[in-house]
């Protein structure tokens, strides 16, 4: 039953473990190893014998290519030389029957002894003229393979013996050493496979464990360099990725928080004069009329939150989708906007300065710059300075008109610049009118203008005012 168990939890641990890292340049290795003995198996072992008869046949057609160029004065030493520089033996009939030996004496040759089918070659070389040829024989004697050429020239005919070693022992040799260095190279690749698996998966195991925290919820987590570049490339994009969640994560909070915050007031408002309606105020008619138009206010700011998180909903669930594009005169439509503020100007003394120039002509989705023009307003109006000023100004570019809003607030620092069109950011500016604010409208404003591919952006000065402003493309 141990047998079994332990039977079981082995294939289990292999399931689990076969596509890893480490399983797999194990596994690598040992294929690239055995690769290599088999390799050295084939042309060790079985091209071994043709390898060394290639060489043979190369050694002889050299000794062949010499004897031609040699003359009849020089060809003896000749001879003799290239016998025993290259181990083969040599005979020389001449024409006269006269026979010289070269290196005839050592036992592996065939020349000196009377061989049936060296004779017979001997005959058909000496009797054609002009013939080289050269045939593969066994030695009957020693049972070795070699080779026999004849060669024909003006003073007789000379034949070349060499021996084709045995090479049987040898590969018996080359055998047993390969299985040595099979084993070797086996015990060798598993052990690099293992430290190199060690030393690259441990790194990845330890950010996978990371990773897995990450995926809970906890960011602050910081990933560690390793000194391999691909690692640490990970390791780098997933410490901005940890930045960038906390940053969501804060975001998601200041959301619920703000949020709340801004749906809690209203109801509670409501709630509170809708009951003192019910039961005090319903008697007294300008009593009630009040408390009612407290009830109706604080609704309208309902409707401003949920319509603002509804906008925003609806432009980035719609990214993709074709504009509507239609040309108008934008200068019109800023009047008409600003119209809508005069109550505001008689009732809280703001100033409302317009500089734009006649005849403004564009090709937008008028609506929906409409609405980036009220957000950019409306905020102006909430940050503006004591003074109480709020200016739209629009400059004519060469292709586009230049939209500049601008307030004389306190400013934004510049840290938080790149975070004031995110979603649901609100800064610490004091707010200059007792509104709502989601901290959704700027996001608006960046998801409109970036559907229209308009450039946009802010610039700030402490204590200076701030101005908002995006390039619209001319009709």
């Amino acid at each position: 039953m141990n047998i079994k168990n332990k039977f079981i939890n082995i294939k289990q641990k292999w399931q689990e473990n076969k596509n890893s890292f480490g399983v797999k340049t194990l596994l690598s290795l040992l294929l690239f190893s055995l690769g290599i003995v088999l390799f050295l198996w084939l042309f060790q072992i079985l091209f071994l014998q043709v390898s060394y008869e290639h060489y043979q046949m190369k050694k002889i057609n050299n000794i062949i290519t010499e004897i031609k160029k040699t003359s009849s004065e020089k060809l003896d030493s000749t001879l003799q030389n290239l016998a025993y520089e290259n181990n083969v033996c040599m005979e020389f009939e001449t024409d006269y029957g006269a026979i010289l030996s070269y290196n005839t004496m050592q036992n592996s040759c065939g020349l000196n002894k009377n061989i049936k089918a060296i004779n017979n070659f001997k005959n058909q070389i000496k009797y054609n003229e002009n013939v080289m040829q050269g045939i593969k024989l066994v030695n009957p004697l020693n049972n070795r393979k070699a080779y026999l050429y004849g060669i024909n020239n003006a003073y007789g005919t000379i034949y070349i013996y060499s021996t084709l070693e045995d090479l049987d022992s040898t590969s018996m040799v080359l055998k047993n050493q390969l299985i040595y260095i099979m084993l070797f190279v086996l015990v060798f690749a598993c052990s690099i496979a293992y430290f190199l698996s060690k030393k690259i998966t441990k790194p990845i195991v330890g950010i996978t464990k990371k990773a897995r925290e990450m995926g809970k919820g906890n960011y602050d987590l910081v990933f560690p360099e390793t000194g391999t570049a691909e690692i640490d490339e990970l390791a780098k994009t997933l410490n901005n990725a940890c930045k960038d969640m906390k940053k969501i994560e804060e975001l998601r909070r200041d959301l619920l928080a703000n949020v709340s915050h801004d749906l809690k007031t209203p109801l509670t408002m409501i709630k509170a004069y809708a009951e003192m309606v019910r039961d005090i105020s319903y008697k007294d008619s300008l009593k009630r009329e009040k408390d009612l138009n407290v009830i109706i206010e604080e609704t309208d700011r309902l409707t401003i939150l949920v319509n603002d998180l509804l906008e925003l909903s609806k432009l980035e669930a719609s990214m993709s989708e074709q504009r509507k594009l239609e040309t108008y005169d934008l200068g019109k439509e800023i009047q008409k906007i600003m119209e809508k503020y005069d109550i505001i100007k008689e009732t809280e003394n703001y100033n409302f300065i317009l500089d734009i120039p006649d005849n403004i002509m564009v090709k937008a989705e008028k609506n929906k710059i409409n609405q980036v023009i009220y957000n950019l307003i409306n905020n102006a109006i909430n940050y503006t300075g004591k003074d109480k000023v709020v200016k739209v100004k629009v400059s004519e570019k060469k292709d586009t008109y230049l939209v500049e809003i601008i307030d004389s607030g306190k400013g934004i620092k510049t840290d938080d610049l790149p975070y004031i069109w995110d979603k649901y950011y609100k800064n610490d500016r004091n707010h200059t009118r007792n509104v709502v604010g989601t901290g959704i409208g700027l996001s608006i404003v960046r998801n409109i203008l970036e559907q229209h591919k308009f450039k946009y952006g802010v610039k700030s000065k402490k204590n200076k005012g701030t101005t908002f402003y995006f390039e619209i493309n001319k009709k």
